[in-house]
Protein backbone atom coordinates (compact mmCIF):
# COMPACT_ATOMS: atom_id res chain seq x y z
CA UNK A 1 0.00 0.00 0.00
CA UNK A 2 1.33 3.31 -1.27
CA UNK A 3 2.77 5.38 1.85
CA UNK A 4 0.56 9.20 2.11
CA UNK A 5 3.40 11.87 1.51
CA UNK A 6 4.08 13.18 4.97
CA UNK A 7 4.12 17.62 5.72
CA UNK A 8 7.27 19.34 5.03
CA UNK A 9 8.13 20.55 8.80
CA UNK A 10 10.84 23.09 9.15
CA UNK A 11 13.42 22.31 11.26
CA UNK A 12 12.96 23.24 15.20
CA UNK A 13 14.75 25.76 17.26
CA UNK A 14 17.82 22.98 18.26
CA UNK A 15 18.99 22.45 14.78
CA UNK A 16 18.63 25.86 13.76
CA UNK A 17 21.85 26.62 16.86
CA UNK A 18 23.55 24.41 15.74
CA UNK A 19 23.66 25.19 11.85
CA UNK A 20 23.50 28.69 11.76
CA UNK A 21 22.62 28.86 7.84
CA UNK A 22 18.84 28.53 8.29
CA UNK A 23 16.33 30.36 6.52
CA UNK A 24 13.27 31.98 7.90
CA UNK A 25 11.34 28.96 5.82
CA UNK A 26 13.09 26.26 8.59
CA UNK A 27 15.05 25.14 5.10
CA UNK A 28 18.62 24.96 4.66
CA UNK A 29 19.68 28.26 2.86
CA UNK A 30 20.93 27.94 -0.93
CA UNK A 31 23.32 30.40 -2.32
CA UNK A 32 22.95 32.23 -5.20
CA UNK A 33 26.18 30.85 -6.70
CA UNK A 34 25.92 28.86 -10.35
CA UNK A 35 27.77 25.53 -10.49
CA UNK A 36 31.11 26.89 -12.30
CA UNK A 37 31.77 28.81 -9.22
CA UNK A 38 31.15 25.88 -6.84
CA UNK A 39 34.20 24.00 -8.28
CA UNK A 40 37.31 25.14 -8.02
CA UNK A 41 39.60 24.52 -5.45
CA UNK A 42 40.10 28.39 -4.18
CA UNK A 43 36.43 29.09 -4.24
CA UNK A 44 36.10 25.66 -2.29
CA UNK A 45 38.28 26.91 0.34
CA UNK A 46 36.36 30.35 0.73
CA UNK A 47 33.43 28.32 1.03
CA UNK A 48 34.56 25.96 3.86
CA UNK A 49 35.38 28.80 5.84
CA UNK A 50 32.16 30.81 5.27
CA UNK A 51 30.05 27.73 5.50
CA UNK A 52 28.47 28.85 1.81
CA UNK A 53 27.24 26.23 -0.64
CA UNK A 54 29.35 24.47 -2.89
CA UNK A 55 29.33 20.86 -5.12
CA UNK A 56 31.25 17.67 -4.39
CA UNK A 57 31.91 14.56 -6.27
CA UNK A 58 29.91 11.89 -4.77
CA UNK A 59 33.42 10.25 -4.65
CA UNK A 60 35.09 12.79 -2.24
CA UNK A 61 31.98 11.85 0.33
CA UNK A 62 32.03 9.52 3.00
CA UNK A 63 28.84 8.01 4.84
CA UNK A 64 28.14 8.70 8.43
CA UNK A 65 29.27 5.41 10.61
CA UNK A 66 27.04 6.95 13.85
CA UNK A 67 24.32 7.78 11.75
CA UNK A 68 21.60 7.03 14.12
CA UNK A 69 18.86 6.06 10.99
CA UNK A 70 19.41 2.21 10.38
CA UNK A 71 16.69 1.44 8.12
CA UNK A 72 15.86 3.68 5.32
CA UNK A 73 12.92 2.73 3.30
CA UNK A 74 13.27 1.15 0.26
CA UNK A 75 9.77 2.63 -1.16
CA UNK A 76 10.58 5.93 0.18
CA UNK A 77 13.99 6.09 -1.04
CA UNK A 78 13.19 5.12 -4.84
CA UNK A 79 10.28 7.90 -4.50
CA UNK A 80 13.24 10.53 -3.74
CA UNK A 81 15.67 9.27 -6.16
CA UNK A 82 12.82 9.66 -8.86
CA UNK A 83 12.54 13.10 -7.37
CA UNK A 84 16.50 13.54 -8.03
CA UNK A 85 16.74 12.39 -11.22
CA UNK A 86 13.55 14.74 -12.68
CA UNK A 87 14.93 17.46 -10.40
CA UNK A 88 18.21 16.91 -8.73
CA UNK A 89 19.19 17.66 -4.86
CA UNK A 90 17.14 20.88 -3.90
CA UNK A 91 18.50 20.98 -0.65
CA UNK A 92 22.04 20.65 -0.03
CA UNK A 93 23.52 18.09 2.28
CA UNK A 94 25.57 19.07 5.74
CA UNK A 95 29.00 17.68 5.79
CA UNK A 96 32.30 18.12 7.63
CA UNK A 97 36.08 17.60 6.06
CA UNK A 98 37.33 14.76 7.30
CA UNK A 99 41.05 14.03 5.74
CA UNK A 100 41.17 14.76 1.89
CA UNK A 101 37.39 13.58 2.00
CA UNK A 102 34.21 15.07 3.60
CA UNK A 103 32.02 13.07 6.30
CA UNK A 104 28.25 13.59 6.27
CA UNK A 105 26.54 15.66 8.85
CA UNK A 106 22.81 15.47 7.75
CA UNK A 107 21.35 14.23 4.59
CA UNK A 108 22.33 10.76 4.16
CA UNK A 109 19.39 9.91 2.07
CA UNK A 110 19.91 12.47 -0.25
CA UNK A 111 23.39 11.38 -0.69
CA UNK A 112 21.89 7.66 -1.27
CA UNK A 113 19.22 8.74 -3.49
CA UNK A 114 21.55 11.11 -5.34
CA UNK A 115 23.93 8.12 -6.17
CA UNK A 116 20.63 5.75 -6.99
CA UNK A 117 19.98 8.08 -9.44
CA UNK A 118 23.46 8.34 -11.03
CA UNK A 119 24.63 11.56 -9.92
CA UNK A 120 28.09 12.46 -10.35
CA UNK A 121 28.24 15.63 -8.21
CA UNK A 122 25.68 16.76 -5.21
CA UNK A 123 25.25 20.15 -3.55
CA UNK A 124 26.65 20.45 0.02
CA UNK A 125 27.50 22.85 3.04
CA UNK A 126 30.58 21.93 4.45
CA UNK A 127 30.88 22.95 8.03
CA UNK A 128 33.62 22.50 11.54
CA UNK A 129 32.08 20.82 14.65
CA UNK A 130 32.85 19.18 17.42
CA UNK A 131 32.38 15.40 18.16
CA UNK A 132 29.18 16.51 19.74
CA UNK A 133 28.05 18.94 17.48
CA UNK A 134 28.01 16.79 14.51
CA UNK A 135 25.78 13.17 16.61
CA UNK A 136 23.75 16.17 17.61
CA UNK A 137 23.06 17.42 14.78
CA UNK A 138 22.83 14.32 12.90
CA UNK A 139 20.39 12.78 15.84
CA UNK A 140 18.28 16.34 15.54
CA UNK A 141 17.79 16.60 11.99
CA UNK A 142 16.46 12.61 11.54
CA UNK A 143 14.04 13.37 14.45
CA UNK A 144 12.90 16.63 13.70
CA UNK A 145 12.09 15.15 10.21
CA UNK A 146 10.42 12.30 11.61
CA UNK A 147 12.84 10.23 9.41
CA UNK A 148 13.49 7.84 12.27
CA UNK A 149 11.27 4.42 13.42
CA UNK A 150 10.66 4.81 17.63
CA UNK A 151 13.17 2.14 18.54
CA UNK A 152 15.98 4.39 16.53
CA UNK A 153 14.66 7.57 17.86
CA UNK A 154 15.14 6.14 21.68
CA UNK A 155 18.97 4.93 20.89
CA UNK A 156 19.40 8.33 19.11
CA UNK A 157 18.21 10.04 22.77
CA UNK A 158 20.27 7.35 24.68
CA UNK A 159 23.36 8.19 22.27
CA UNK A 160 22.88 11.45 23.54
CA UNK A 161 22.83 10.76 27.03
CA UNK A 162 25.58 8.17 27.02
CA UNK A 163 28.17 9.73 24.69
CA UNK A 164 27.53 12.98 25.79
CA UNK A 165 26.22 12.98 29.22
CA UNK A 166 22.34 15.22 27.91
CA UNK A 167 19.61 15.32 30.57
CA UNK A 168 16.23 14.14 29.25
CA UNK A 169 15.18 18.22 29.35
CA UNK A 170 18.56 19.34 27.31
CA UNK A 171 17.55 16.61 24.69
CA UNK A 172 13.78 17.52 24.82
CA UNK A 173 14.81 21.53 24.24
CA UNK A 174 17.11 20.23 21.55
CA UNK A 175 14.71 18.51 19.11
CA UNK A 176 11.92 20.87 20.33
CA UNK A 177 9.43 18.02 21.87
CA UNK A 178 8.31 17.84 25.40
CA UNK A 179 10.54 16.09 28.38
CA UNK A 180 7.41 13.33 28.88
CA UNK A 181 7.74 12.49 25.24
CA UNK A 182 11.39 11.97 25.35
CA UNK A 183 10.88 9.62 28.69
CA UNK A 184 8.35 7.89 26.67
CA UNK A 185 10.70 7.19 24.12
CA UNK A 186 13.30 6.11 25.94
CA UNK A 187 11.29 3.33 27.51
CA UNK A 188 11.40 1.85 24.59
CA UNK A 189 14.99 0.26 24.86
CA UNK A 190 13.37 -1.82 27.65
CA UNK A 191 11.53 -4.12 25.47
CA UNK A 192 12.72 -7.60 24.82
CA UNK A 193 13.76 -9.18 21.51
CA UNK A 194 10.27 -9.82 19.79
CA UNK A 195 9.11 -7.02 20.77
CA UNK A 196 12.08 -4.70 19.85
CA UNK A 197 12.38 -6.60 16.27
CA UNK A 198 8.43 -5.81 15.56
CA UNK A 199 8.59 -2.48 16.51
CA UNK A 200 11.73 -1.74 14.63
CA UNK A 201 10.33 -3.52 11.35
CA UNK A 202 6.95 -1.65 12.10
CA UNK A 203 4.74 -3.99 12.43
CA UNK A 204 3.58 -2.46 16.13
CA UNK A 205 3.59 1.06 16.68
CA UNK A 206 5.10 3.31 19.63
CA UNK A 207 1.99 2.54 21.72
CA UNK A 208 1.49 -1.11 21.39
CA UNK A 209 5.17 -0.76 22.26
CA UNK A 210 3.98 0.96 25.81
CA UNK A 211 1.15 -1.58 26.38
CA UNK A 212 3.72 -4.36 26.25
CA UNK A 213 5.89 -2.88 28.63
CA UNK A 214 3.28 -3.34 31.15
CA UNK A 215 4.39 -7.07 30.78
CA UNK A 216 8.02 -7.99 32.49
CA UNK A 217 7.96 -10.90 31.82
CA UNK A 218 9.67 -12.36 28.51
CA UNK A 219 7.51 -14.75 27.57
CA UNK A 220 4.42 -12.65 28.10
CA UNK A 221 5.62 -10.03 26.45
CA UNK A 222 6.97 -11.81 23.46
CA UNK A 223 3.77 -14.19 23.29
CA UNK A 224 1.64 -10.71 23.40
CA UNK A 225 3.88 -8.81 20.67
CA UNK A 226 3.11 -11.64 18.59
CA UNK A 227 -1.27 -11.74 19.20
CA UNK A 228 -0.42 -8.27 18.20
CA UNK A 229 0.47 -8.88 14.72
CA UNK A 230 -1.25 -12.20 13.95
CA UNK A 231 -4.48 -10.79 14.96
CA UNK A 232 -4.26 -7.02 14.10
CA UNK A 233 -4.61 -5.90 17.63
CA UNK A 234 -5.62 -1.98 18.33
CA UNK A 235 -3.46 -0.45 21.12
CA UNK A 236 -6.59 -0.42 23.34
CA UNK A 237 -7.20 -3.83 22.85
CA UNK A 238 -3.45 -4.94 23.44
CA UNK A 239 -3.13 -2.42 26.82
CA UNK A 240 -6.74 -4.51 27.60
CA UNK A 241 -5.04 -7.91 27.20
CA UNK A 242 -2.09 -7.28 29.12
CA UNK A 243 -3.71 -6.32 32.34
CA UNK A 244 -5.64 -9.57 31.82
CA UNK A 245 -2.24 -11.24 31.70
CA UNK A 246 -1.07 -9.43 34.88
CA UNK A 247 -3.82 -10.65 36.52
CA UNK A 248 -2.77 -14.36 39.06
CA UNK A 249 -4.75 -17.02 37.77
CA UNK A 250 -7.46 -18.63 40.18
CA UNK A 251 -6.08 -21.90 41.45
CA UNK A 252 -8.99 -24.66 40.24
CA UNK A 253 -10.32 -26.16 43.21
CA UNK A 254 -9.73 -29.70 44.60
CA UNK A 255 -12.51 -31.85 46.18
CA UNK A 256 -10.78 -30.86 49.42
CA UNK A 257 -11.29 -27.87 48.76
CA UNK A 258 -14.79 -28.09 48.22
CA UNK A 259 -15.49 -29.88 50.82
CA UNK A 260 -14.12 -27.30 53.46
CA UNK A 261 -15.89 -24.72 52.06
CA UNK A 262 -19.05 -26.55 52.62
CA UNK A 263 -18.11 -27.07 55.95
CA UNK A 264 -17.75 -23.68 56.46
CA UNK A 265 -21.02 -22.68 54.78
CA UNK A 266 -23.16 -25.17 57.26
CA UNK A 267 -20.75 -23.45 60.07
CA UNK A 268 -22.05 -19.73 58.85
CA UNK A 269 -25.69 -21.28 58.57
CA UNK A 270 -25.95 -22.47 61.90
CA UNK A 271 -24.30 -19.18 63.81
CA UNK A 272 -27.18 -17.15 61.17
CA UNK A 273 -29.80 -19.31 63.26
CA UNK A 274 -28.66 -19.09 66.35
CA UNK A 275 -28.63 -15.12 66.36
CA UNK A 276 -31.81 -15.27 64.29
CA UNK A 277 -33.51 -17.02 67.53
CA UNK A 278 -31.37 -15.20 70.45
CA UNK A 279 -32.41 -11.96 68.69
CA UNK A 280 -35.95 -12.14 66.52
CA UNK A 281 -34.79 -10.70 63.65
CA UNK A 282 -33.16 -11.55 60.55
CA UNK A 283 -29.21 -11.98 60.74
CA UNK A 284 -26.95 -11.99 57.84
CA UNK A 285 -23.14 -12.87 58.06
CA UNK A 286 -21.29 -11.74 54.54
CA UNK A 287 -17.73 -13.30 54.81
CA UNK A 288 -15.10 -11.82 52.72
CA UNK A 289 -12.81 -14.82 53.44
CA UNK A 290 -12.10 -17.63 56.23
CA UNK A 291 -11.57 -14.64 58.72
CA UNK A 292 -13.27 -11.65 57.79
CA UNK A 293 -16.65 -10.30 57.31
CA UNK A 294 -19.37 -8.87 58.37
CA UNK A 295 -23.00 -9.35 60.20
CA UNK A 296 -25.80 -7.58 58.96
CA UNK A 297 -28.82 -7.07 61.84
CA UNK A 298 -32.32 -6.20 60.37
CA UNK A 299 -34.91 -4.29 62.06
CA UNK A 300 -38.11 -2.42 61.13
CA UNK A 301 -39.09 -0.15 63.50
CA UNK A 302 -37.47 2.29 66.42
CA UNK A 303 -38.92 0.32 68.81
CA UNK A 304 -37.55 -2.94 67.41
CA UNK A 305 -34.39 -1.40 67.38
CA UNK A 306 -34.50 -0.95 70.80
CA UNK A 307 -35.35 -4.17 71.42
CA UNK A 308 -32.25 -5.63 70.05
CA UNK A 309 -30.03 -2.52 71.54
CA UNK A 310 -31.60 -4.15 75.33
CA UNK A 311 -31.33 -7.76 74.13
CA UNK A 312 -27.55 -7.02 73.02
CA UNK A 313 -26.42 -5.02 76.48
CA UNK A 314 -28.06 -7.46 78.86
CA UNK A 315 -25.94 -10.15 76.97
CA UNK A 316 -22.80 -7.81 77.89
CA UNK A 317 -23.78 -7.15 81.64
Amino acid sequence: MAKGTRPKRGLGRGLNQLLGNIGESGELEQTSQSSSEKGSGTERKDLEDTGGETLLKLEEILTNEAQPRKNFDGEELEELTDSVRQYGVLQPILVQKEGKKYRIIAGERRYRAAKNAGLKEIPVLIRSYTTQQAAEIAIIENVQREDLNPLEEAMAYQTLIDDYGLKQDEIAARVSKNRATVANALRLLKLKAAARQFLEEGKISAGHARALLMLEDEKKQNDLARDIVEKNLSVREAEKQAKQMLRPKRREETEEDQASKKQYEILYRNYEDYMRSALGTKVRINRRDRNKGRIEIDYYSAAELERIMDLIQNIHS
